[in-house]
């Protein structure tokens, strides 16, 4: 297993979540190396969305696994005197479905797996509770009544499941429904049933081995990391190792954020 908290030690310069052209990413695997090496990276991993047994125009598909395998082995030897690349996926979680403990995982030899929660249920189908907030809004009303507070406590239900489960390394962006919801319903994230929830998670996290992501992908456009930075504090004297990713999807913004959330935390 990486140990994530030495590399930390080590350098600010690392990123262990970006994606691929192999799933929802914007650029082939060497240009995301190249704008690492150029940054003067030192450690930087590929994380594509795994893929599931559902149908998600984001995920990988099984058949260009090995071409992302062969892929990324090549690139590892083209630049192993300029960074250490590595070799992951982002598992979502599904419940009984799909999940990192899952055997197809057990045969890749992933340097590390991160998991994170994106799908929701509703009756016996996963619906896609990420991406951008107006299709987020059609699916409320689509699927879940407008519901806002079930899906949320959904969300988190499975997260909290997903970390019981266990069988990865990286917790992602483990509060990622806040943005939608927030956006669905103004000031949800103050009202006291939604912090229960979230120091529900941050209570199994406490006594978890898990690396936790701070998730910088979104400052720019919404103005917020995951965890909300209001949960810093709490993260900091957990003691485990803490990770700030910029979950990038185009190269050049590999670093997005990472220096800004790593200057609030170092200073609680």
């Amino acid at each position: 297993m990486i140990d994530f908290k030495e590399i930390t030690k080590q350098s600010s310069l690392y990123n262990f979540h970006s994606h691929t052209q192999y799933c929802d990413g914007h650029a082939n695997m060497r240009d995301f190396a190249l704008a690492a090496i150029e940054q003067h990276f030192t450690h930087y991993g590929y994380s594509p969305h795994a893929p599931i047994p559902v149908d998600s125009p984001c995920n990988m598909a099984t058949e260009d696994v090995d071409k992302y395998i062969a892929e990324f082995k090549a690139l590892k030897e083209e630049f192993k005197d300029k960074i250490q690349l590595f070799f992951s996926m982002e598992i979502d979680f599904l419940g009984d479905l799909w999940g990192a403990t899952d055997k197809y995982f057990d045969n890749l030899n992933l340097d590390y797996k991160i998991s994170s929660v994106h799908f929701v249920p509703c009756d016996s189908i996963f619906i896609d509770t990420d991406g951008c907030f107006d299709k987020f809004k059609v699916k409320m009303g689509k699927y879940f009544k407008n519901d806002i507070r079930y899906v949320v406590e959904m969300f988190y239900h499975q997260t909290l499941t997903m970390i019981e489960r266990g069988g990865f390394d990286i917790i992602g962006h483990f509060d990622k429904i806040s943005q939608n919801a927030n956006y669905f319903k103004p000031g949800i994230e103050d009202e006291h049933w939604y912090k229960m929830l979230i120091y529900d998670v941050l209570d199994v996290l406490r006594a978890s081995n898990l690396t936790i992501e701070i998730n910088t992908k979104s400052i720019a456009e919404h103005h917020r990391f995951f965890p909300n930075e209001r949960y810093f504090k709490e993260l900091k004297q957990f003691n485990l190792p803490v990770i700030f990713n910029s979950d990038a999807h185009w190269p050049h913004l590999i670093n997005l954020g990472r220096e800004q959330a790593m200057d609030i935390y170092n200073k609680i």
